[in-house]
């Protein structure tokens, strides 16, 4: 496996600072839901909205989809230029917010943000990875994504103790974060294979249209489908769980959101290990299928032992172990790979873009009624659907895995269009 240079590690990890700040936005919101909820008098239907417009759902697929056309037409770079200082706004809003609109305004700024700055910093990984370390590259932003929730609930319990001001300072925190990465960022060089398909186009190759492309070809098509299955599916699942998760302890077992946010401490910290330690260091050299079944089916038996088991102590820690392994093999590391392999680089982020829209935009429609479906339902009956939707992208993912391991992502690209 070829080694990487000291300058594809500080690039690696200076972009990953985007994944940081991307899931801490959402936990950061999850963490104090239930104070913003006590505070503002929020009802069921307005929880609804803060989880649907949120880094979570319906802001972060419309920043996607904007993100990736922008990422492919004027590069990678220039995300990274200008992508933390709407992320900055976002934030701010937030911490000054004092009524339910304003909010809410700040939540859908900041997911925003969030989905413009996914596909290049997907893309840009994988682009400056090695060809043998792909997947060990992806893994370290993935770890990344995992460390925010971590380091965001473990301040969150603390933060709880001073109530909602406890919770504005969790924004506080990534505000400061935000404006550290965008001086870091700003210093990044462009991807080499973007600056080589911008060249080949002012030698005479033709302008792709990104979505035409994507939608009018077949070898496109199946490689969206595929894509957005596993994704979507796992994420209807990880995404309620991401944003809801603390409100679901106190409501449906009576924790404490100090109880809540130590318990999604331990599973998240499950998860960046299983990240690192799993999908980064066995992901260029192990069955990838394999690995794929192995953290879908962990999670899952985590869903088995919360939805039938109760929210006894016990159940809650075997929930969160077993989640927090299996999701560092999740579908989210697996679809920021394969998503990154599966198209050329002339509409590389434009095609995670649409994608991410899809999986995204459904997750904001189901945030719309996951707080009144769990009121009206109960536990029980809603984690019976996770394990239905969870079934599904593990079926998806194990029948059609793509075979792209240890390959270049030129030749990928050759294989799959048959050049």
């Amino acid at each position: 496996m070829a080694r990487l240079k000291n300058s594809q590690r500080r690039a690696t990890w200076t972009v990953s600072l985007t994944n940081f700040l991307n899931s801490g936005a959402i936990v950061a919101g999850a963490s104090g839901l239930a104070l913003w909820t006590s505070a503002l008098n929020l009802n069921s239907l307005q929880v609804g909205l803060l989880g649907a417009f949120s880094a979570n759902s319906f802001g972060a697929a419309l920043g996607a989809l904007v993100g990736g056309w922008l990422a492919d037409q004027y590069g990678r770079k220039v995300i990274y230029s200008y992508d933390m200082l709407i992320y900055l706004l976002g934030v701010i809003i937030v911490v000054l917010a004092g009524n339910f609109p304003f909010l809410l305004t700040g939540f859908l700024i900041t997911g925003l943000a969030v989905g413009i700055g996914i596909p290049a910093s997907w893309t840009y990984v994988a682009e400056t990875a090695n060809d043998g370390n792909r997947a060990s590259q992806v893994g370290i932003s993935q770890f990344a994504w995992s460390l925010g929730p971590v380091l965001i609930f473990a301040l969150g319990t603390v933060a709880s103790r001073f109530g909602v001001w406890g919770a504005r300072g969790l924004f506080i925190f990534l505000a400061v974060c935000a404006f550290i990465t965008w001086r870091l960022q700003r210093q990044l060089d462009e991807s080499p294979q973007w600056l080589a398909q911008k060249k080949r186009q002012l030698e005479g190759a033709p302008k792709p249209h990104p979505y035409r492309e994507l939608f009018t070809n077949r070898v496109n098509l199946k490689s969206v489908l595929f894509l957005t299955g596993i994704y979507l599916f796992w994420n209807l699942v990880s995404g309620a769980m991401g944003f809801f998760m603390p409100y679901v302890y106190v409501q449906a077992g009576g924790l404490t959101n100090a109880q809540a946010n130590m318990l999604q401490v331990l599973l998240w910290g499950c998860t960046a290990l299983g990240t690192y330690f799993l999908f980064a260091k066995l992901g260029d050299h192990i069955s990838q299928r394999l690995l794929f079944a192995l953290g879908s089916i962990s999670e899952l038996l985590a869903w088995v032992i919360l939805t039938y088991g109760g929210m006894n102590w016990t159940c809650l820690i075997f929930f969160a172990l077993l989640w927090g392994l299996g999701a560092g093999l999740g579908a989210q590391a697996w679809y920021s790979l394969w998503s990154s392999e599966l198209f050329p680089t002339k509409y590389r982020g434009s095609s995670q873009g649409v994608t991410f829209f899809c999986v995204y935009g459904s997750s904001g429609i189901w945030s719309l009624v996951f707080p009144t479906l769990l009121t009206k339902y109960g536990l029980t009956s809603l984690g019976t659907l996770m394990l239905i939707l969870l079934a599904i992208s593990l079926l998806i993912g194990i029948i059609w895995t793509p075979q792209t391991q240890g390959k270049t992502l030129t030749q990928i690209t050759g294989e799959q269009y048959r050049k």
